[in-house]
């Protein structure tokens, strides 16, 4: 590699040099020596999805390199890769493939533009769905402060409109909760600040934290043993998402029933199942129940004091860690969210436990 350093050319004899350059890019680098053998890429790279085991994955990427070997003229454009093995979550990647004629060597710089232009729409959706969605709460606290001023000499009433109010309030504020997680999500890439992470770990904690709205309803939580593996990922966010199952399943179970939570492995993707006992989904819902606010029985809603944004914030999470969620419901039998993430390898090439 030649580089111009003052008015001479100088030889880099220490490729490592260059390497550290490249770190320094605001976009991540890739060189590839001829027969597209990587020689060094940024540890961005790691989270992109278009490198495994050393062999590029991307067929469009591996187009536009081939053009770049043929012509050696410099490539620019957009390429679209998954975010997963699995799931509908989608990259759109800007690359610039760059010709090192004297090396034969290729340098493909890569960056993830299109979140920006995302996070827009989402926001302008988001912000008219949530203005409808606060008016409820807020109009029927207004109505229920009047009827309190009205019956202020009437203690069993006034008592009765408090309570009332406090159930709004809590659900008011249940609500900007969810409304702040979901825009933190939306707002950020969680494989951007990955870690490894034991999945039981994770699934302990969500049980402990449904356990005190599980035993308010007298359901029984029946945690079956889990297989060991590691997930990469947001530890927030996928506890949340864990969480939001298991809560959901709680919701819309009767009383004196159980919530099954299980694991399972295959082809190196880990699924987390969470059953019911419950009312079930009718199958005209089953498209849409991960909509942002959409509730498939809203006075059951109103009673449990769901948001109808749990499950949009689980199918959010699912495929930012290039995973899925799918459901299988019957009316009146229960229903079972399977929430299915890609299992973590180390360099190796072996799953860490």
């Amino acid at each position: 590699m030649w580089l111009r350093r003052s008015e001479e050319t100088t030889r880099i004899e220490d490729p490592a040099i260059l390497f550290e350059v490249l770190e320094q890019l605001d976009q991540d680098a890739l060189l590839l020596a001829p027969g597209d053998v990587p020689l060094f890429a940024t540890s961005g790279l790691d989270t992109l999805n278009v490198m495994k085991d050393g062999r590029l994955l991307s067929p469009e990427l591996l187009a536009i390199i081939r053009v770049v070997r043929r012509t050696g003229f410099t490539q620019s454009g957009k390429i679209e890769v998954p975010r997963g093995p699995i799931g509908e979550g989608l990259r759109e990647l800007t690359v610039k493939v760059i010709s090192l004629k004297k090396e034969l060597q290729i340098l493909v710089l890569l960056s993830d533009e299109s979140e920006a232009e995302r996070v827009h729409e989402v926001r302008r959706d988001f912000v008219a769905n949530i203005s409808h969605e606060l008016k409820t709460p807020i109009g029927a606290l207004s109505l229920l402060s009047e009827a309190v001023l009205s019956a202020k000499h009437e203690p069993d009433a006034v008592e009765k409109f408090a309570s009332r109010m406090q159930q709004e309030a809590k659900r008011l504020t249940d609500l900007v909760q969810e409304i702040i997680n979901l825009s933190r999500l939306q707002d950020s890439d969680p494989l951007q600040v990955a870690e490894p992470l034991v999945l039981g770990d994770l699934i302990a904690e969500a049980v402990d934290q449904c356990q005190t709205t599980s035993e308010a309803r007298n359901i029984g939580l029946a945690v079956s043993e889990q297989v060991q593996v590691t997930v990469f990922g947001d530890r927030d966010q996928l506890l949340m998402a864990i969480h939001n199952l298991i809560e959901n399943a709680i919701n819309y179970s009767p009383e004196n029933t159980k919530v099954s939570i299980s694991t399972s492995l295959e082809d190196e993707i880990v699924t987390i199942s969470v059953a019911d006992q419950g009312i079930g989904i009718p199958e005209s819902d089953l498209e849409r129940i991960f909509e942002r606010f959409y509730r498939v029985d809203p006075a059951r809603s109103r009673e449990t004091g769901g948001t109808g944004l749990g499950l949009s914030i689980v199918k959010h999470v699912a495929a930012k860690h290039g995973g899925e969620i799918k459901v299988w419901s019957s009316q009146n039998v229960g229903s079972t969210f399977a929430l299915r993430l890609p299992v973590y390898n180390n360099a190796n090439g072996e799953t860490r436990e």
